[in-house]
């Protein structure tokens, strides 16, 4: 088995079966193939019991390292894939940047957000819609990039659940 240096790899994405992850890396890891399944912290509760887990990233996806010399079809043979992610019979490349920036943000073997540019308490000011222009705070942020804000409509407080990109931080804080 001959290695690959980075120089001469370009990544491909496989999509795999629901919840196989583990098992086509293991596969084509078996086979020769240099794999990323970028994993991140998520919160489980099961039975009164909070702990913390890893999780694939971007579920059902495996990045898989090729060089031209390799014969990239054994991939959709291997157990626990799919297939590729293709443009007509040749398979789509992810640039090396992308995978080096995942692997830039990991801490213990996960991947973690950047920080959030919001706070709870921060002033806000709501961009477009019909509340264009209203200035509110944050109640509290959820993973998944939205806030939770309270705006007054007609005379009465109304917890509201926003995207970040639709606030934008009021100057002067």
């Amino acid at each position: 088995m001959t290695l690959i240096t980075p120089a001469e790899m370009s990544w491909v994405v496989a999509t795999t079966h629901p919840h196989s992850e583990a098992i086509a890396v293991e596969n084509l890891k078996r086979q020769g193939f240099v794999t990323y399944c970028p994993q991140m912290r998520k919160r489980r509760s099961h039975a009164r019991r909070v702990e913390m887990v890893l999780r694939p990233l971007f579920p059902g996806y495996v990045f898989v390292g090729i060089d031209a010399r390799m014969r990239w079809r054994s991939i959709l043979s291997t157990m626990g894939v799919r297939t590729l992610v293709r443009f007509g019979d040749d398979p789509a490349t992810i640039s090396d940047a992308f995978i080096e920036g995942l692997r830039a943000r990991e801490v213990d073997g996960a991947v973690v957000r950047p920080a959030s540019p919001y706070q709870v308490g921060q002033t806000v000011q709501i961009a477009g819609g019909p509340f264009d222009g209203v200035v509110t705070k944050i109640l509290e942020l959820d993973e998944k990039d939205r806030i939770v804000v309270l705006l007054e409509v007609m005379n009465r407080g109304v917890k509201t659940k926003l995207d970040t990109n639709q606030v934008t931080p009021v100057s002067g804080e």
